[in-house]
């Protein structure tokens, strides 16, 4: 009886130790952070944010798509493949349009486990002349 449960706890150890193993074969991203606040900016002002990433993987990281939730927000990425240990960026540009609150989320689709991943970024656009008159 005692073998048959140190044999299946064998069996589970080893099950785990692959499937960490080979999860760590893949690219992985490593975000210093998945959100950015803009705070409150100037309306027509466009603003510019960059989310850092390292491959935490251990394989070459390659992003094949990034894109903004609407045509308001443009975003830039790394194209060649970020190898093991070093770092690439997702840069997203906010065009200020429009008035009021925003919360936008850029997805970046890469060759990593578990699908894409997202990116927010978030404020509040509001007239220069308030901009202005809350800063002095």
């Amino acid at each position: 009886m005692i073998r048959k449960f140190f044999i299946a706890g064998l069996i589970l150890f080893m099950g785990t130790v692959i499937s960490v193993n080979a999860q760590f074969q893949y690219p992985n991203f490593k975000w210093e952070n998945t959100e950015h606040d803009f705070g409150e900016i100037n309306h027509l002002d466009p603003v510019v944010y960059e989310f850092e990433f390292t491959n935490k993987g251990q394989a070459p990281l390659v992003i094949s798509e990034v894109e903004g939730s609407c045509g308001c927000t443009v975003a830039e990425y790394t194209k060649d493949p970020v190898m093991p240990g070093k770092t690439g960026k997702v840069k997203a540009t906010f065009d200020a349009a429009a008035m009021g609150k925003f919360r936008k989320s850029i997805k970046v689709v890469a060759n990593v486990e578990g699908g894409p991943e997202y990116l927010y970024i978030k404020g509040t656009v509001i007239e220069q002349s308030q901009a202005e008159s809350q800063g002095n």
